[in-house]
């Protein structure tokens, strides 16, 4: 797709959206200058030639801004304010608007949930994707975020950090592996056989992390099949090696962190602003406490309130039984279960000390490029000495600062978004290659980035208007035919001249014992409809609310094997042996009204084959998995053939763009320059107006060639590219 002018683009855009006309121009847009400035210095110390690229204009900076804060494409009415406000303001403005929306936690959800790791079909996977999404939305701060994953015990359903700790099943070698590599990009797994061929790290050292988590141990219970982490007295992690030593020499193993800090003695200002900034919040904290009345006081006011009504022994005995509600309230009867893990606590303090420059350079580095495109490091989740960062000063500039905000994740997205170095356009495609590669590497033009598998299909949901009704009830009525397999009636089985077997009802999956028949219902009639792109979406909220239920005190498993069977057949009863299945077809009339939901709600990572994977969602299995920027033709066909483009297509009697090409102000002009705006963030030339008018010329009616040219912007590379 071919660009157009600035001034003309928007005097255009405010005719349509607006009606009115743009403010006039005023000084430009620049924050961040201290991490713009040193980055400058940077280059200039190194040779670099400081011809930077121009910023993105102000349309693009939306996109782009709107697709890297809330995971999807700008909507018209958003643009349309956009544009309302005084251009001097204008990106600002939209940087504070985008980090207070609710898509800015679903969106940075993803990014945690690809480094975390976290798997939905693992044990407490679920409930530790809704941990996150809550912490991002509250900003808690990312260091108690680290150190709450990394040393907590507890129940998986109840206390959702441990999916942390059971996604590698509690094993001690698994976990010194992802810990160190994860929340200080060190990459020590290779210790674990031989000492590190690249790094300083010996299997000494290796063994010597793995020992935080030797006492660590993961139990399930017998009756109720919950899953927790508790701490054992005895170690795991013995050394020497078992194929270095014999048995009886073997010991315990001391656990040890050998990675370097800061000199304690030393006095660095961002540190003491952190530790001023951290008892300031904590001599709050303490203030609101003591000024709210606790459930023990009111309970304590009363029983002071009733004693006045009450005579003698009566009013004592209220007393005490008040005094006695209290102590129950102090009884943890799940601590001996649930014991705290003193050695992990020990090393999550390690881990996320503010003289750790390892914790804070890699969440820094992995956001630098997550936002920018490449970089400090390369990979981002490996450093050592001989693949230092390219631009150390500013590297340690951003990580500094983050400490220095309280290790505010929010923050340090506010800090890269705002800079010039963000904003900045591509090198123009006809550039000489290796001049691309220079400017790209100095971070004096940015990268072209694709969206991401999350972000490409919440913005075709929404240019396609399709996370609510866009049609009509009874618009689009659509019989459809399903297999289904039946019990038959014993008293009719002699004369059912039906296909019938003795088996049980077939089951797709093993992740559809545990769909309820209404999950099954949707799934079914999704098949029908294309069946790749839909998935289960998870209430974030609803998973962090805690079930109160009965401790699980291990007295329970007292009880007979054959009473719990018992229990359990009550609970999930099997198929009756012998009886007979018929398989039939049935028709279904269904209004074909889809709806789609957010990809970052969804259960994940997504199934195989479905859109997220098939754009690159890893299935976080194994560590420094990359999402694949490469394209494939079983993308092109997604896109091409899929559901979801076709439904994004089509175009509803309920959108905005629906009475521009009907009724009596119809105006195809307006209605192709809207939808310009509503998928790619732009208007279009007088060429492009031309040739989406003879599209739609050629469709068999208005709506059928309108909705081919809503499909032939969807499939264009502009719309897949970020500005």
């Amino acid at each position: 797709m071919r660009k157009i002018a600035q001034t003309s683009s928007l005097f255009w855009l405010a005719l349509l959206l607006l009606g009115c006309c743009l403010p006039f121009a005023a000084s430009p847009f620049a924050l961040a200058a201290e991490l713009d400035a040193t980055l400058q210095r940077e280059n200039a110390e190194k040779g670099v030639e400081q011809n930077p690229i121009a910023l993105v204009d102000d349309l693009g900076f939306a996109r782009r801004l709107s697709l890297d804060l809330t995971g999807r494409i700008p909507t018209g009415k958003e643009i349309a304010e956009y544009l309302k406000w005084p251009e001097s303001e204008r990106r600002a403005k939209l940087i504070e608007r985008y980090m207070q929306d609710q898509g800015f936690a679903n969106r940075w959800t993803a990014f945690f949930a690809d480094l975390l790791r976290i798997r939905s079909n693992a044990e407490g996977g679920t409930a530790l994707l809704a941990f996150v999404h809550n912490a991002i939305q509250s900003d808690m701060p990312y260091d108690e975020m680290a150190r709450r994953l990394i040393a907590t015990n507890g129940k998986s359903g109840r206390t959702p950090e441990v999916g942390f700790i059971l996604g590698d099943d509690a094993d001690p070698m698994a976990l010194a592996s992802s810990t160190t590599q994860v929340f200080m990009g060190i990459r020590i797994s290779c210790a674990q056989c031989h000492d590190h061929p690249f790094d300083k790290w010996t299997r000494e050292d290796f063994y010597s992390v793995a020992a935080f988590f030797g006492k660590t141990r993961r139990r399930e219970n017998n009756l109720t099949k919950t899953v927790y982490t508790t701490e054992d007295k005895m170690m795991r992690v013995m050394w020497p090696p078992e194929d270095e030593s014999d048995p009886d020499e073997r010991q315990p193993m001391t656990p040890s962190f050998p990675f370097p800090f800061l000199d304690e003695s030393e006095n660095l200002s961002f540190i003491e602003r952190f530790e001023t900034l951290r008892a300031e919040q904590e001599a709050a904290k303490s203030a609101s406490e003591t000024s709210a009345p606790s459930v023990d006081d009111l309970l304590a006011a009363a029983d002071s309130k009733a004693k006045g009504r009450l005579n003698g022994n009566f009013g004592d005995a209220m007393k005490v039984s008040v005094e006695a509600k209290r102590d129950i309230r102090k009884i943890d009867v799940n601590a001996d279960l649930f014991q705290t893990s003193e050695l992990r606590q020990t090393l999550a303090e390690k881990i996320t000390s503010p003289r750790n420059r390892f914790f804070a350079r890699l969440l820094v580095n992995r956001v630098w490029k997550d936002l920018v495109g490449t970089g400090f490091v390369e990979p981002v989740d490996d450093f050592r000495e001989d693949n230092p960062a390219t631009h150390p000063e500013t590297l340690d500039y951003l990580a500094e600062e983050f400490v220095a905000s309280g290790f505010s994740f929010r923050w340090l997205v506010n800090e890269i978004v705002t800079s010039d170095t963000y904003a900045r356009s591509h090198v123009p495609l006809d550039a000489d290659e290796m001049k691309r590669e220079q400017l790209e590497k100095a971070f004096l033009a940015t990268p072209m980035r694709r969206m991401k598998a999350e972000a490409m299909y919440d913005s075709i949901v929404t240019a396609g208007h399709l996370s609510e009704p866009k049609h009509l009830a009874g618009q689009n009525l659509r019989v459809i035919k399903q297999r289904v397999r039946v019990p038959v009636d014993p008293d009719t089985q002699a004369d059912s001249g039906s296909q019938a077997s003795t088996a049980a009802p077939d089951i797709a999956s093993d992740s559809d014992m545990n769909q309820t028949p209404a999950m099954q219902d949707s799934m079914m009639a999704s098949a029908e409809n294309y069946g790749l792109e839909k998935a289960i979406e998870l209430d974030f909220g609803e998973l962090l609310t805690v079930k109160e239920d009965a401790p699980m005190i291990e007295a329970m498993e007292k009880m007979s094997r054959a009473e719990i069977e018992a229990m359990r057949m009550k609970e999930n009863p099997k198929p009756k042996l012998g009886m007979k299945y018929v398989t039939k077809i049935v028709e279904r009339t269904i209004d074909d009204n889809p709806q789609f939901s957010s990809a970052y709600r969804m259960a994940t990572p997504a199934p195989a084959g479905h859109f997220l994977r098939l754009f690159g969602q890893p299935s976080r299995v194994d560590l420094g998995e990359d999402r694949p920027e490469n394209a494939s033709m079983r993308q092109a066909l997604m896109m091409l053939n899929g559901q979801l483009t076709h439904e994004a297509a089509r175009v509803g009697s309920l959108e905005p763009v629906y009475p521009m090409l009907v009724g009596p102000d119809q105006d195809l002009t307006r209605a192709v320059r809207y939808t310009y705006v509503e998928i790619l963030t732009r208007l279009p030339t007088t060429e492009e107006v031309i040739e989406a008018k003879q599209i739609v010329a050629e469709g068999s009616d208005t709506m059928t060639g309108f909705a081919d040219f809503r499909w032939i912007l969807l499939n264009c590379n502009e719309f897949r590219f970020l500005p």
